[in-house]
């Protein structure tokens, strides 16, 4: 099955366990993509801590073959040009991957 998850939230438990949440249906063979949106842009200012490794889930998550993207407007809006840890992306982008998903969720 193809899951498309919208991430609008910056807060690290939310943003941790949307990625346990990822890694696991990867594990159990579905085909994710995750959108950062809003808030959720600002995942690569999060600072790790003993709780909430959010770093390692993100390279998890993209080492298991998840696709990972970041809304340019929503970057620009926070002045920021690109990410760090995915391509920037475009409405059109996020469209398109609702389009193609069999389920999509969204965590904010």
């Amino acid at each position: 099955m193809k899951i498309g998850i919208i991430l609008q939230s910056n807060t690290p438990e939310r943003v941790w366990n949307t990625f346990r949440l990822a890694i696991a249906l990867w594990k159990a063979d579905h085909s994710v993509g995750l959108f950062l949106f809003g808030e959720g842009v600002e995942i690569e200012d999060i600072a790790d801590t003993e709780k909430f490794d959010i770093s390692k889930k993100v390279e998890e998550f993209k080492g298991l073959g998840g696709q990972l993207f970041a809304c340019e407007t929503c970057l620009h809006v926070r002045e920021k040009s690109e990410s760090k840890v995915c391509p920037v992306t475009t409405m059109k982008d996020l469209v398109k991957m609702v389009e193609e998903s069999d389920k999509v969720l969204v965590f904010g």
